[in-house]
């Protein structure tokens, strides 16, 4: 096992994040794997939803195209900017986030996006349940989190408001009024 994976590490085939070597680096909190390995997985989702969303972006057609391709790039645009956060949130724990594109489609909790042109109807279904699925991720493991870093807990809170927000909006476009 051992030569298994230090045969991983030299071939850079590891998955996930990881822990970063503490030389030279700055005191402070350092994240347990169980914190690091959360906020991994809601890296993952952000990274994956910032691909699907430009993959609808790309191949929406139909009634109200223009309006839907706009807003599918401001969520690709948030998407990329929490991603960010998160990424260097695990870098100030002193963990290592991950990612690649193997990680990311190996990790992600969101359900493949369809290939070709999709109807703006169903797009806007796709893309709710997507802004959902992320959110569920970061629901799931927010309790975990708050118990020993209320401080990411808190950047959680913030970007679990913004995408649950987009998700309303998002689906409102095939809603009708209740009576």
């Amino acid at each position: 096992m051992a030569t298994a994976t230090a045969t991983a590490r030299k071939q850079g085939t590891r998955t996930g994040a990881a822990r970063a070597k503490k030389e030279n680096a700055e005191k402070g909190f350092l994240a347990s794997a169980q914190l690091t390995g959360d906020l991994q997985r809601v890296l993952v989702d952000l990274i994956e939803l910032s691909l699907q969303g430009k993959q609808a972006h790309w191949n929406v057609v139909g009634k109200n195209f223009r309006d839907l391709h706009l807003q599918l790039d401001e969520i690709v645009h948030s998407a990329r900017e929490f991603a960010d956060v998160i990424a260097e949130r695990l870098r100030a724990l002193h963990a290592a986030p991950d990612g690649r594109s193997v990680t990311i489609s190996s990790a992600t909790s969101l359900p493949v996006y369809p290939n070709g042109e999709v109807d703006t109807a169903e797009t806007v279904d796709l893309i709710t349940a997507r802004l959902e699925a992320v959110v569920g991720t970061m629901r799931e493991v927010h309790d975990e989190v708050d118990d020993e870093d209320p401080t990411t807990a808190d950047i959680l809170h913030e970007i679990i408001s913004t995408l649950e927000q987009y998700a309303w909006m998002v689906s409102a476009e095939n809603r009708t009024p209740s009576v």
